[in-house]
This record gives structure tokens, sequence and C-alpha cells, in this order.
């Protein structure tokens, strides 16, 4: 597949993840400004979930599935991706999380007696301190995205191993997206994902713009962790031959990366 190709599908994705994951705290989690009327807490996990367990088996085979710079990080550090399209998807990604939350806004501000979001959580966004859901500190968000980022990224390079059972990918990061939203929503509003935390901060502000950089920070050192831990705890990169060589989510090769070498 084209590289063109390859972004418009991540578009799509990342599009969908950020619109339907957020969407679901923003439009669904409470009804009228009524807390606990609503979804609530498992309701936005699993839409989380499932946003990336439907778009990867939609579109992994195409571009991969990533959906989150994070994961773009940890699979080119796990010799899984290949280091010219790291900077497109990553780009692609943010923007797609930004014209998604720009929909998402659109729609908000429809609703009778909308006001300008504020607060913790507010229209989605994450934070610490004053502005996480549950008054976490600095340290204890830190701590969560890094190790639950950490831990996605892991789940995402094991089941795209060469050697794991193929098709059921995107199952198993589903749930695993929707066990981490459950573990870490009262925390920070659960990022693991700088393009997710990017696209609802900008059109907040304040506060919650200025907290952004930790929701880079601390997914990218996750999936670093992750992506470089990989092969060691396993004993292989899980990948092809080639180093750019990567399974996608759904199972097969990522698109756009050159058949293996025969060995002779």
């Amino acid at each position: 597949m084209k590289l063109g190709h390859r972004l418009a599908v991540e578009f799509v994705g990342t599009f969908w993840l950020v619109f339907g994951g957020c969407g679901s705290a923003v439009l669904a989690a409470e009804v009228a400004g009524k807390p606990g009327v609503g979804i609530g807490h498992l309701g936005v996990a699993l839409a989380f979930g499932l946003t990336v367990l439907t778009m990867a088996y939609a579109v992994g085979h195409i571009s991969g599935g990533h959906f989150n710079p994070a994961v773009t990080v940890g699979l080119f550090l796990g010799k899984r991706f290949g280091a010219k399209d790291v900077l497109p998807y990553v780009g692609t990604q943010v923007v797609a999380a930004i014209a998604a939350a720009g929909l998402l806004y659109a729609v908000a501000r429809g609703r009778s007696g909308f006001e300008t979001p504020s607060g913790p959580g507010a229209f989605a966004t994450n934070g610490y301190g004053s502005n996480s859901p549950g008054g976490f500190s600095l340290t204890s968000a830190l701590i969560v995205e890094v190790l639950l980022t950490a831990v996605f990224v892991f789940i995402v390079l094991g089941v795209t191993d060469r050697r794991a059972p193929k098709g059921f990918g995107p199952i198993a990061i589903g749930l695993g997206l929707t066990l981490i939203h459950l573990v870490s929503i009262p925390v920070t509003n659960t990022s693991v994902n700088p393009a997710r935390s990017t696209g609802p901060a900008l059109f907040v502000g304040g506060e919650s713009l200025g907290q952004l950089w930790l929701f880079w920070l601390a997914p990218l050192l996750g999936a670093a962790i992750a992506g470089l831990a990989y092969r060691y705890v396993t004993g292989s990169t899980g990948g092809d031959d080639t180093p750019e060589e990567a399974q996608v989510i759904g199972g097969g090769r990522t698109a756009g990366s050159r058949p293996a070498r025969k060995r002779r």
C-alpha cells in the first residue's frame, strides 16, 4: 500500500477513536449534566475499547492500525516499524484527533444551556492535581500513564508477534484498552495516547492545555520501555526477517513493509 493510503486510514481510525471514545464521555457519560444518569466510567471504558477493536479489524490490514503516536513509537523502537514513516503517522494521528475533537465540540454546543467546558475531565481532557477527576497528584498521573501505556504497547507487540495466534489481536487490544480506562479514568481521565489528549485540550485551553506536556511525555516514555523491553523479555522482536516488517493488529504484515527475504 502507498503511504498516502496508509495515512488516510490512520486518519479514519484515529478520528473514530477520539470521536467515539471521547464522545461517549462528553455526550453520554452524563445526561444534561446529571452525574450517574448516563453510561458512567464502565461505558466510557468500553467505548474506547470498541473504537480500537472495530477499526483494527476494518483497516488494520492497510496501515497496521496504530491510531496512537505511542503505538507507532513503540513499534518503531521494537524494530517492527520503519523509521521513515514515524513522523507522517504521528502527524496524521494528531490532525485526526483535532478534527474529531472539533466536530465533537460542535455537537456538544448544540445542547441547551451549553457552557464552555471547565474543571476536572471537562470535554474528556486529561489532567492531574486540580484537573484530575479524583484529585490525584502529578506523580500519580505520571506513574499510571507510563505504566499503562507500557502495558498497552506490550500487548500490541505481543498479539502482532509472528508467533501469536492470528486474527484475535483486535479483541485483546480492545479489551486491554477497556481495562486500562477502568483503572485510570479516576486518576487522569486516561490518555495513553498523546493524540487523543491533544484534540480535546486544544478546545478547552487553560490548565488542560498547560498540562498537556505530561500526556505526551508519559505515554511516549511508556511506549519506549515496552518497545525496547519486548524483544529481551520474549527473546525476539516478533517481526519477520527485515526490521521494517511488522504484523498488523488483525494478523499478517503491516502494509507497506517489504516481503521477508528467503533464507538460503
